[in-house]
């Protein structure tokens, strides 16, 4: 199985929102998209589509940005893969329109399917406070955050 970009920048940017701080402070696409060395304008469509779900908020004008609508640890990864992936069909007959041959006597549907049930329940175990942990200083250090949380 593999993941759509979509819901890889889904996962970073979350992740970097939450490195950032559930505070006041604020990021923007922009500023998301230069630490990660990514599209822009492709980050805006993953923007959009998370705060249509709920997972940050997205403020426009001077004091404007992006930050979590919840709590790192509030946000399951499980959830968030099945919010973002347009499609987890594995095969054809997961499909509807199934045009498989030999569909009613193959073993490969209920296989995959217990396979994909054991991926998202794995990621139903953990949230975004799970990707952070012990590493969340050197995820500071990585994406060049100034952090709030030092600097008194």
């Amino acid at each position: 199985m593999r993941l759509t970009r979509f819901t890889d920048y889904s996962l970073r940017v979350l992740i970097y929102l939450a490195v950032k701080g559930q505070d006041e402070e604020r990021a923007t696409i922009s500023e998301i998209a230069e630490r990660f060395a990514i599209s822009r304008n492709h980050l805006m469509k993953v923007v959009q589509e998370l705060n249509r779900l709920g997972y940050l908020t997205a403020t426009r004008g001077k004091h404007g940005g992006l930050r979590l609508k919840r709590a790192p640890a509030e946000i399951s990864l499980g959830g968030l893969v099945r919010d973002t992936e347009p499609d987890l069909s594995l095969v054809e007959c997961f499909r509807d329109g199934n045009a498989c041959t030999i569909t009613p006597a193959c073993r490969l549907k209920p296989i995959l399917g217990e396979a994909l049930a054991a991926f998202l329940s794995v990621l139903d175990r953990y949230t975004l406070a799970d990707l952070l942990g012990q590493q969340r200083a050197e995820l500071v250090q990585l994406l060049n955050i100034e952090d709030a949380s030092q600097a008194s």
